[in-house]
């Protein structure tokens, strides 16, 4: 594996892992007051938009990380639709 890889496998995981705590948090409490639906609708647009230019470009990194952290911002997207 060369070092481009390694560097966009770190990067993919730093950034993915980064959303965990806010997950976790918003499922445990379903507080979602201090979280912008404006910031994390446009947010999950550009997740959804790197995780195409990933397929598009077969880059397995960008493609790894964007599908996880989709799911991660669904899943607080709903609960901050749901518990306004």
């Amino acid at each position: 594996m060369d070092w481009v890889k390694v560097v966009g496998y770190l990067a993919a995981t730093a950034t993915t892992i980064a959303f965990l705590p806010q997950a976790f948090h918003t499922i445990k409490t379903k507080d979602t007051k201090g979280i912008s639906l404006g910031m994390y609708l446009v947010f999950t647009f550009g997740v959804v938009m790197w995780l195409l230019y990933g397929i598009f470009t077969n880059d397995v990194p960008i493609i790894s990380a964007n599908a996880i952290t989709l799911i991660l911002t669904i899943i607080i997207l709903v609960y901050k639709l749901k518990y306004k």
